[in-house]
Parts: C-alpha cells; sequence; structure tokens
C-alpha cells in the first residue's frame, strides 16, 4: 500500500471498529439483563422447592442462603450494567455449601 494512502486507510478502519465496541457494550449490556431477569425468575422456582422441602429432615437446603448468594450476584451483574469500571473489584465469597 503507497504511503499516502495508509493515513486514510487507518481513518477509516478507526471508524468502522469504534461503532463495532459500542455495539459489543450494548449486546452485553442486554444479554446481562436477560441474565438477571432469568435469575429473578429462579424465585418462584425455589419457593416451590421450599414448600415441598420436608420440615423434620436432619439436614436440610438452606434456601435462605441460596436467596443472599443469587441477590448478591444480581446485584453485581446490575452494578456492571450501571457502571462498568476498568477495574475489577472484589466481592465476598458465596456460601455454596447450602447444606446444614
Amino acid at each position: 500500500m503507497k504511503r499516502h494512502l495508509w493515513l486514510p486507510f487507518s481513518l477509516i478502519i478507526g471508524l468502522v471498529v469504534t461503532p463495532a465496541a459500542f455495539a459489543d457494550a450494548d449486546a452485553e449490556r442486554e444479554a446481562l439483563a436477560k441474565v438477571i431477569h432469568e435469575l429473578n425468575a429462579l424465585d418462584s422456582l425455589i419457593k416451590r422447592a421450599e414448600a415441598n422441602a420436608e420440615q423434620d429432615s436432619r439436614i436440610r437446603f438452606r434456601y435462605d442462603w441460596l436467596r443472599q448468594d443469587l441477590k448478591q450476584i444480581t446485584d453485581g451483574i446490575q452494578s456492571h450494567i450501571d457502571s462498568p469500571r476498568a477495574q475489577p473489584r472484589s466481592f465476598p465469597p458465596l456460601r455454596g455449601d447450602y447444606r446444614r
């Protein structure tokens, strides 16, 4: 490629790539919003499972811990959607063990 064409070619490539970066960010936000929607939809399934739980069982599933972890995940995703940051943030670890 000739030298005098390199600068205009670079500018065109820059203009084409820049909107794609914004489109990817919007697509990511939309996908994450759908994840939040699906996580919120789990609440009815959790309530149904909790209603069917055997109350006299020696080992019980901790639905309250599960709800807290799901809320923490949802809040983290929403925080990213609302104000993306350049630096990663640390979150407290999830409990993960739902048996008592």
